[in-house]
């Protein structure tokens, strides 16, 4: 019998006392074997999150029994791959929370203009909403010429999505009241053109200094320094565990007085580099790393 390390259950149990002991274990048991088998990894995903998600996969395999999930999923890639997807989560929208937007366009990158390079990380990117928002307001301000925007998620499927920079025409509307709100003064037009399938495709200039690229944070490693890391809303599909291990990646990837951007619900406060940050925008979630 494959031997799971105790603290794995542990992790579970803190999380939802309500799921009975056979479900978790073989939850557990599933998370297990994708990472041994295939190299992914799950175990520290919110216990609430990731069995909503299996349990979805299982009314749509139209299995009764997770273990029976996880005898498919280990015979069949294709059936990983969707797996994948389900765990993975793509909630975004253009320059959603235009607050948060107004505040990088007006305070956080005037600060970058006499840097001779620019590097932005993206993790999490999803289908690559916010990175097309942060391109266009680096456009604005005039530092697209000096940027390298480094966009990655765990989902290769959904990062060759938001390379083609194509999005649903009746979106638009929504995403040009966001832009606006954000401090927008063109015409959100002038961004892309529109397609006789009801999509819409961003004008190249726009992904010129954009790098899209797999990166897992449950298991990669830093892989350059940047001046901004933008993370929102992704922690909170983490245990605590997993959480405190992508903070200290975050912190390892920061040059010293970088900005980090999580989501609303989000806080550093409760890691032991809690201290090595200066809070900047408390309502955004902006923090900039001291030392």
């Amino acid at each position: 019998m494959v031997k799971i390390e105790e603290q794995l259950f542990e992790n579970f149990y803190m999380d939802d006392d309500e799921s009975n002991e056979l479900e978790k274990t073989e939850i557990v048991l599933l998370l297990e074997g994708i990472y041994r088998y295939y190299g992914f990894d799950f175990r520290d995903y919110a216990y609430s999150s990731i069995k909503r998600r299996i349990l979805h996969r299982m009314s749509i395999e139209k299995v009764t029994t997770i273990s029976a999930l996880q005898e498919k999923v280990l015979r069949d890639e294709q059936l990983l791959g969707n797996l994948l997807s389900d765990f993975s989560i793509n909630v975004t929208e253009m320059f959603r929370d235009p607050t948060f937007f107004k505040f990088l366009r007006t305070t956080i990158l005037p600060i970058f203009k006499n840097y001779p390079l620019i590097r932005i990380w993206h993790a999490g990117c999803s289908s690559g909403e916010e990175v097309y928002s942060m391109a266009i307001l680096l456009h604005e301000l005039g530092l697209n010429h000096k940027v390298k925007i480094y966009a990655t998620d765990m989902n290769e499927t959904i990062l060759e999505k938001a390379q083609k920079g194509q999005f649903p025409i009746n979106r638009m509307q929504a995403y040009t009241r966001n832009y606006h709100q954000a401090g927008g003064t063109k015409e959100f037009s002038e961004y892309y053109t529109a397609n006789n399938n009801d999509i819409v495709t961003l004008y190249p200039f726009l992904k010129e200094n954009i790098i899209f690229a797999h990166h897992n944070l449950a298991t990669d490693h830093s892989f350059n320094e940047f001046h901004m890391i933008l993370c929102r809303n992704v922690l909170i599909y983490f245990n605590q565990k997993l959480q405190n291990r992508v903070q200290k990646l975050f912190y390892d990837s920061l040059s010293t007085g970088g900005y980090l951007a999580l989501g609303n619900k989000e806080v550093i406060t409760y890691t032991n580099l809690w201290d090595k940050y200066a809070e900047v925008n408390s309502t955004e979630k902006i923090y900039k790393k001291t030392k």
